[in-house]
């Protein structure tokens, strides 16, 4: 080891990425972090990163993008202060540069590791005050986030106010408790196992909630059997139990988790997959009406475009041969902040600085039409996806995953049965 590069390992923060909580998460055990503004990263498992390095090229644009693999290593200061860091995977600094980015977007825009071994953000670099900081006021939460872990376990649907003031999306880390759950658990697991293992492999991701303001996460469990081919007797009846006891058996589809901003009372809204197992199929569908819901009306402009994601997605898994996404989630994502609404006679620049106030004391005046609004429709979680491609696999199927695709059909004429009954 060069004196140059024995100094950096030193310099611990100089050259990793601290992680932190990606508060958008609101359904899986799985925990997923922050790694930066436009990346998310989870634990490697083995079948969910080939399927992410092998996938048909018509079924990327509904997946995340995969952007590599990273070593994570869970850290404790003299303080007892626990973290998790992300450094190169096995000091090969060109693991990202290596990507096949043919389908994807340019490699100048992906993650890149200098030369001088350092991870730089679009030029952020972590300091160690930066990091000292962090941890003192993680440590002074702890105690009040076991309380609302607590909380948590009996309350499935939860309401927190978002102040007023500041940038909205950047409050929602003090917020979202499924969040905070999930990553108390694996630094919990890592901890347990640092005299062990203290190398971990996770994946890198495209973060799908960074263009939004305040995103609006809906989580969907798909397919009438979520156990993979390789589940234990005992977890395969208890998936199986899940599905009865839920509107997976009956529609194929059921909510895992949701996170809407309510517009008009400021609050964020958070339910749990506890209580999406619990729902009929008229409660799923209440559900689905109370994401598209902003509390003041409902977001009916939104409704065209996911039914014509969905309907499109559904077409190419009707294509794809052999693949099984067993206890795979669908996401639904659209922007909780809606953009401003535009005089349908005005000049747009005589409306630039239209504020949301005199918009709605104008709305006798002029008609208005609402911009349009981008909705995301994206599959994710892997880890027990199956194919005859992969090889390996003992057990393996022909044609499309039915249950999937009938979850889809069934979601799909659900939402068309809410944007029919609320027309006016």
């Amino acid at each position: 080891m060069s004196p140059a590069f024995g100094a950096m390992e030193v310099e611990h923060y100089s050259k990793g990425v601290l992680l932190e909580p990606f508060v958008h998460q609101v359904g899986g055990h799985s925990c997923v972090l922050r790694f930066n503004d436009k990346t998310i990263c989870k634990p490697l498992i083995q079948r969910e990163h080939q399927f992410y390095e092998t996938l048909p090229t018509e079924m990327r644009k509904f997946t995340p993008q995969y952007e590599g693999v990273v070593s994570v290593s869970f850290e404790e200061d003299e303080d007892g202060n626990l973290c998790l860091i992300a450094y190169p995977l096995n000091g090969d600094h060109d693991n990202l540069e290596n990507l096949d980015n043919s389908d994807c977007e340019p490699k100048s825009k992906l993650l890149r590791w200098t030369n001088k071994k350092t991870m730089l953000l679009e030029n952020e670099k972590i300091s160690k005050e930066w990091v000292r900081q962090h941890r003192k006021e993680e440590k002074m939460k702890s105690h009040k986030l076991e309380e609302e872990f607590e909380w948590l376990k009996k309350s499935e649907v939860l309401y927190y106010t978002v102040e007023k003031k500041g940038n909205v999306s950047s409050q929602l880390k003090h917020h979202n408790p499924w969040s905070m759950k999930c990553h108390q658990q694996q630094l919990q697991r890592m901890k347990e196992n640092a005299k062990h293992r203290n190398q971990y492999k996770f994946i890198l991701l495209e973060n799908l909630t960074s263009r939004y303001e305040v995103p609006c996460v809906l989580d969907l469990k798909m397919g009438t059997r979520q156990h993979g081919d390789d589940a234990s007797e005992e977890k395969k009846a208890n998936q199986i139990r899940k599905c009865q006891q839920s509107t997976s058996a009956v529609i194929g589809v059921r909510v895992c988790g949701m996170q809407v901003y309510q517009a008009g009372t400021g609050q964020l809204m958070f339910m749990n997959k506890y209580h999406g197992r619990k729902l009929s199929v008229q409660g799923f569908k209440e559900a689905l009406y109370q994401f598209f819901h902003n509390g003041k009306y409902l977001r009916r402009e939104l409704f065209e475009s996911v039914i014509k994601k969905l309907t499109e997605l559904k077409s190419v898994l009707e294509k794809q041969e052999s693949y099984r996404f067993y206890s795979s989630s669908l996401l639904i994502i659209y922007d909780g902040k809606e953009r401003q609404e535009v005089a349908v006679d005005s000049d747009p620049e005589d409306l630039e600085d239209l504020s949301e106030e005199s918009s709605d004391e104008s709305a006798g005046a002029y008609a208005y039409k609402p911009t349009a609004s981008t909705v995301d429709v994206r599959m994710i979680d892997f880890a027990h996806t199956t194919c005859k491609y992969y090889g390996e696999d003992s057990v393996v199927h022909e044609g499309q995953d039915t249950g999937y695709v009938f979850g889809l059909q069934n979601l799909i004429d659900i939402i068309k049965e809410i944007r029919d009954e609320s027309g006016e």
